[in-house]
């Protein structure tokens, strides 16, 4: 999708449409561009710009609060169109999808004529643009993807796959992030062509430098991937075998000294991982603990317990004890962030002993409740009304629970009138 959460608000607000729009997580407070219009593109905004940085490339543009329940609903309107389409869709993040069109043609036609229909049902339906790439392998058609932006349809077939790639810089491959292309550059490998043409298993090769990587570096300078579109049954992505860690963070408003401020932070983050652990069935026992300090240098502990948890008060708990090593009336605050690792999947079963029993029928309930009607709807006393910590959603957002959540709604744009929007009700 095209500047996917900027342009979901301008389809939300005709009133926004051309304007330089900046969607963020708190627009009174400090954060980041989470995505900006093409309008803000045009004047030097991007992604993970902090606030200030971004009004002073625009001093025109408009920021807005991140929506994420508006985000959702969209994303799964779109997913239904994908699955009249193909069954074979891997949700990739909030804004991305692999279709495998394998075997369609005779529905839908050839790639290009399946993609241009493709494109003109969510124009119609959804009123959004997005960007198409086509190609045999996801890391070539990802590719394709970003290269006609906006509203763009390319091709890549594979006998144009070599000339393509030869002077791709390494840092457009999706896998390579900025701290490899830095290792790379060091070996003076800057494009795709000349990783390709690196040694791999010589002295001093690809191999011996990354160990296995190295291996699949070589292989996707190629265009080469054998991945599937994942999904299970329901169609959504299934990949949790690789998750080695659960974990949130959160940038405070305003800087602070008060240690109890900082606790309602360290729980409702704790809330949130022990959420999202259980929805995906796992349990750790290594709790991590970052502080980031108003002068940027940071405290970062881990404690190891010996029990599995997936209970936020345990969580919580367990973080706090490293809180306490901290002279926070001193230091100060500006980050909180917590994550859980050393995780084992589907180790839980009912306990015999009546309390634990009745602490697992709790999280359940919560978990329900939380799943139909939004998070935090159940949460503990200390945390009403004082911490917001879910008006941010991750870009690597997948379906999960949220379906159940959101599948009996019908999104519609909310109405402007004047300088108010009005969301529309059903």
């Amino acid at each position: 999708m095209d500047a996917y959460f900027a342009s979901v608000e301008q389809k939300a607000n005709p009133h926004l449409r051309g304007k330089p729009i900046m969607v963020c997580g708190d627009p009174n407070g400090r954060s980041v561009v989470t995505t900006s219009s093409y309008e803000a593109r045009a004047w030097g905004v991007k992604t993970g710009m902090t606030l200030w940085e971004a009004k002073k490339a625009c001093p025109q543009g408009i920021l807005l609060p991140c929506d994420p329940d508006k985000y959702v609903e969209v994303s799964l309107n779109l997913l239904s169109i994908y699955k009249e389409f193909t069954p074979a869709v891997e949700v990739f993040s909030i804004d991305e999808s692999f279709l495998d069109i394998t075997g369609t043609e005779r529905l839908f036609g050839n790639p290009l004529q399946l993609a241009e229909k493709l494109k003109k049902r969510i124009r119609e339906e959804i009123g959004l643009t997005c960007s198409v790439g086509i190609a045999s392998t996801k890391l070539l058609a990802k590719l394709a993807s970003d290269m006609r932006k906006p509203d763009g349809l390319f091709w890549l077939k594979d006998e144009k796959v070599a000339e393509f790639l030869e002077d791709l810089p390494i840092s457009e491959i999706c896998g390579i992030g900025p701290k490899l292309t830095f290792y790379l550059n060091k070996l003076g490998i800057r494009t795709c062509g000349e990783l390709s043409r690196y040694p791999v298993s010589a002295p001093g090769g690809l191999e011996e430098r990354f160990g296995k990587i190295g291996v699949h570096l070589h292989r996707m300078a190629l265009g080469l991937d054998e991945g599937p579109v994942l999904l299970t049954e329901s169609g959504i992505r299934e990949d949790e075998g690789k998750v080695k860690s659960v974990g949130h963070s959160i940038t405070l408003p305003k800087d602070t000294r008060n240690r109890e401020v900082a606790k309602n932070y360290l729980l409702s983050l704790s809330e949130q991982v022990a959420r999202r652990l259980r929805r995906k069935h796992y349990k750790g026992k290594t709790v991590s603990l970052v502080i980031r300090f108003p002068d940027f240098s940071h405290f970062s502990q881990q404690k190891t317990i010996k029990e599995f948890i997936d209970d936020a008060r345990e969580i919580y708990q367990t973080a706090l004890s490293l809180l306490e090593q901290i002279n926070i009336e001193t230091l100060g605050v500006r980050l909180v962030g917590v994550s859980v690792s050393n995780l084992i999947k589907g180790v839980g079963q009912l306990s015999l002993f009546r309390e634990e029993w009745r602490e697992q029928m709790l999280l359940e309930a919560m978990d329900e409740v939380n799943d139909r009607y939004g998070e935090f709807t159940l949460t503990w006393g200390r945390l009403l009304d004082k911490v917001k910590t879910t008006n941010i959603l991750s870009p690597a957002w997948r379906p999960e629970k949220h379906v159940r959540k959101y599948s009996n709604r019908h999104w519609e744009a909310p109405v402007y009138q004047g300088e108010t929007i009005l969301p529309s009700v059903d």
